[in-house]
């Protein structure tokens, strides 16, 4: 086997072992099930909700969606002006001051915004679903994230 060969060899298995390498990581160190998708999962799946309970829950998340995407939008274009500010300014300046202010205040919106969702989520459900429901929003809340 010429040397290029070996070489060309080598690289597609060390490539593969790489492909294996994240894909392995991702399904065992970093699942893709998130705090918030338990949350979701245990209103539809564990709650055993009565049909209005989940039409009214299905208009929520409906308006949340709509909502939630207007703020992570407005938070894109936040790191946009920050990026800006930090290729200006090549340090923390003024403008990189006031562009990470303008970023928390949209990143605290959306945390306002989903809390407010949480509960009138919440607010939809009877008593013995409800505390089913807190402890799944307090597992939600202390999960220790990587």
């Amino acid at each position: 086997m010429s040397n290029l060969r070996r070489t060309l060899l080598i690289g597609v298995i060390a490539f593969a072992a790489a492909i294996a390498g994240v894909c392995i990581g991702r399904t065992v160190l970093w699942p893709t099930q998130h705090p918030d998708n338990e949350l979701h999962a245990l209103l539809h799946d564990q709650l055993d909700l009565d049909p209005a309970q989940h039409a009214k829950l299905d208009a929520l998340e409906a308006q949340f969606a709509v909502r939630r995407k207007a703020l992570e939008l407005e938070m894109r274009a936040d790191n946009a002006k920050l990026a800006a500010a930090i290729e200006a300014e090549h340090g923390y300046g003024p403008q990189v001051s006031s562009a990470i202010d303008q970023s928390h205040m949209a990143m605290g919106q959306l945390q306002k915004e989903t809390l407010e969702h949480v509960f009138a989520m919440r607010g939809l459900l009877r008593p013995d679903q409800a505390a089913k429901f807190d402890g799944a929003v307090v597992k939600a809340l202390t999960a220790d994230q990587k």
